[in-house]
Order: C-alpha cells, then sequence, then structure tokens
C-alpha cells in the first residue's frame, strides 16, 4: 500500500471518527446539558490525551513564551468554536451543520489572505466566492429556510478559522499532545465552571456509554489525523477530508431520520467543488498566486 493510499484511508478515518462522535453527542444532548455533556467529555479525553502524550514523551514546554501565548489564544477559540458547534449540532441536522464547516478550507484561505498578506489567484478567490454561495444556500438566510441556530454553525466557522490561523503561526517546536491537551483541558475546566449554574442531571449507564464512547472516538479521530501528516502528500490527502460529509449524511438519516432537502444538497456540493478546486490549484501552483 502506497504512503498515499495510507494516508486517505488515516483521513476518511479520523473523518469517520469524528463524525460518529458529533452523532454520539447529539444523542446523549437529548437527556444532557450541553455544559455537563462538555465537561465529562473533555475530562475523559484529557485523561486519555494525557496517557498518549506520557507514552510518546511527548510533555514538555520547551518552547517560547510567544507560543505559550498562542495555545492559550487558541484554547479560547477552541472553546468558542465547541459551545457554537454543539449548540448548532444539538438543533439542527447534522448532515446540514457537517456541510457548513465543509467551507472551513475555504475561510482559512481568506482569513491567510487578509491577516498574513498571503498572496491567491484570481481562480481562488473565485472559488471562496462560489463556496460562500454554496454555504447561503444551506443556512438560507431568508424567512423561510433559516433556522436562527444556522447563526452558531456560521459563529463555529468562523472560531474554528480563528484557531487554524493562530495554529499556522506556532513554531515546529510546540508539540501537538501539548495543544491539544491544554486545549482539552481548559475545555473541560470552563464547562465544569459554567455548568454549576446550568445544573447537572444524574447520569444514566446508557447516556455514560454514549459520553465515553465520544470521548474515544475523539481520539481515535486525533490520532488518524496526527498519523495522516507523515504519510503522502498533502495535496493528496486533504480532499478526502470531505469524507465527512458522506458519514454525516449517512448516520443523520440511519441515527435521526434526517436527509437534507435538494437545495442543502446543492449548497453542500459547491461548497466541496469550491473547496477541492482550491486544493487543487493550491498544489498545481505550489503555493504560488
Amino acid at each position: 500500500m502506497s504512503p498515499n493510499v495510507r494516508g486517505a484511508l488515516l483521513m476518511m478515518a479520523s473523518m469517520a471518527a469524528f463524525t460518529v462522535n458529533d452523532t454520539l453527542v447529539k444523542v446523549a444532548l437529548r437527556d444532557l446539558p450541553l455544559f455537563q455533556l462538555v465537561a465529562i467529555r473533555g475530562g475523559l479525553a484529557s485523561l486519555l490525551v494525557y496517557g498518549l502524550a506520557r507514552h510518546l514523551g511527548a510533555l514538555h514546554l520547551n518552547f517560547s513564551r510567544h507560543d505559550k501565548w498562542l495555545v492559550s489564544i487558541r484554547c479560547v477559540a477552541e472553546l468558542s468554536a465547541t459551545f457554537f458547534f454543539l449548540t448548532a449540532l444539538k438543533n439542527m441536522p447534522l448532515a446540514n451543520v457537517t456541510a457548513v464547516l465543509q467551507v472551513l478550507p475555504l475561510t482559512v484561505t481568506l482569513g491567510a489572505v487578509l491577516f498574513f498578506s498571503e498572496h491567491i489567484g484570481w481562480r481562488r478567490i473565485m472559488a471562496i466566492i462560489v463556496g460562500f454561495m454554496g454555504m447561503l444556500l444551506i443556512v438560507r438566510p431568508g424567512p423561510d429556510g433559516f433556522s436562527v441556530y444556522a447563526i452558531y454553525a456560521l459563529l463555529a466557522v468562523v472560531s474554528v478559522t480563528i484557531r487554524d490561523l493562530i495554529t499556522r503561526r506556532m513554531s515546529p517546536q510546540v508539540p501537538s499532545l501539548v495543544v491539544t491537551l491544554a486545549t482539552s483541558l481548559s475545555i473541560s475546566v470552563a464547562a465544569g465552571l459554567v455548568s454549576t449554574f446550568e445544573g447537572w442531571v444524574n447520569l444514566s449507564s446508557g447516556n455514560a456509554a454514549l459520553v465515553a464512547s465520544a470521548a474515544v472516538f475523539v481520539l481515535i479521530g486525533y490520532l488518524c489525523s496526527v498519523m495522516v501528516m507523515r504519510e503522502g502528500e498533502v495535496g493528496f490527502i486533504a480532499p478526502f477530508r470531505y469524507s465527512s460529509l458522506i458519514w454525516a449524511l449517512g448516520l443523520g438519516w440511519v441515527v435521526f431520520g434526517e436527509w437534507p432537502d435538494a437545495v442543502t444538497l446543492f449548497g453542500a456540493g459547491l461548497v466541496v467543488a469550491a473547496g477541492l478546486f482550491t486544493l487543487f490549484r493550491e498544489r498545481t501552483t505550489q503555493g504560488a498566486p
């Protein structure tokens, strides 16, 4: 099996694991308050990441103060993204929320242009415009098809874009597992504090199993995403991230009986096509505008 094939399979496994996690969380949110669930899942995920980091010898803070500030800001962005995403996930169809998030490669590209003065050509600019048109078809900002929770999904996109742009500014000396552990711990602690005002409910065995399974799938998704970076060519592997939309469509239909309408599917198709074209142009021009 070639490195590119292994990388593609790992990317698809990562997307599948994250989407299964989203499905488990959406089911659990029927009975559990949001911040209680986030606090418990974050605590379990932190333990798993800590054990993995100890095993790999990746627990050290031997990097600059500037990077430590970036890690802190990234944690805040991730906390914001978690709140907005899970609120949207609780109240919107799984596939719709996932489709909105497919615009991320485009927003990160746009953010790099606006804040880091990176240069892109007119073709990628047009792809970004087409992608945003597709996103508008998904959220439909009009009186008939619009859901107020679509705003939460869009705010999640903004938060994740900020997170990814900050990550790009970190030096290579910052261990990925340290960043993940810091993020997971900060989310768990913040959610735990807020949950004292929201109130806790007793966990049934079924809900406990859902939350524990979600934490395991988060770890699997992260492990696969780390392994992806060590396999094959990024330009070949990156498009397989859109497989998450296929998983979301299937799980949304099987678990929740949800199926997006034709307009939403068309909008998702535009977003995916624009993202794939952007990745293709980035690969063929090797970073040139």
